[in-house]
This record gives C-alpha cells, structure tokens and sequence, in this order.
C-alpha cells in the first residue's frame, strides 16, 4: 500500500507561483510513476504531469513551460512547480503513485486546492 499526502496549495493572483508538495509513504519501491492531476468543479479529473523512476516527464499541453514536475527519491517526495499561474488553473489538484505491489496499483492523496484570482 501507499499512501500520499499533498501541501501547497493556496490561494493566488494571476501571474503568481506555488509549489505543491507530495509525500509518499509505504511501499515505496513499489512505485515507478508519480504525477499529478486536476479536477476544476463540473469536469473531470485530468492529466498535469508525471515523472518515472528514471526521470522521464509528461506534461499537459496546457501547463507545458509554466509547470515543471521533479521528484527527491531520498525525500520520496515529488513536487510541482506552478509559475505563471491562470484563473484557468484553478482546481483541486491531486497527486498519484502508479507501480505495481503483487498487482498494478494506482493510488490518490487527498488533494489540495488551487485558487488563481484575475
């Protein structure tokens, strides 16, 4: 099992900057893809971007060059720098583990909120 916890979120204007936070606990090793998502009221839950064991990253079209994603192994912490920040940016945001522990797992912090004032 692993459990995630996320920080940083916060309220914001427009052109702003937060850093999120998520810490990993349990069966670390099991992990090989860390991410985080988004969730604005009325739509659905979607990708802001992942990085792999080996430090491969992916990121939404929407956020390349204002997001950058980076993980502390020795910390188990990945985190998501969020520069140049839009009122459309404002959502619940909420990290992820993928990796695979006797079986494929995906597992959810409990997200925090975003707010980006205009």
């Amino acid at each position: 099992q692993v459990q995630l916890v996320e920080s940083g979120g916060g309220l914001v204007q427009a052109g702003g900057s937060l850093r999120l936070s998520c810490v990993a606990s349990g069966s670390i090793s099991s992990i090989n893809t860390m991410g985080w998502y988004r969730q604005a009221p009325g739509n659905q839950r979607g990708l802001v971007a992942t990085i792999t064991n080996g430090g491969s990253t992916n990121y939404a079209d929407s956020v390349k060059g204002r997001f950058t994603i980076s993980r502390d192994s020795a910390r188990n912490t990945v985190y998501l720098q969020m520069n140049s920040l839009k009122p459309e940016d404002t959502a619940a945001y909420y990290c992820n583990a993928r990796g695979r522990y006797f079986r494929d797992f995906s597992a959810w912090g409990q997200g925090t909120q975003v707010t980006v004032s205009s």
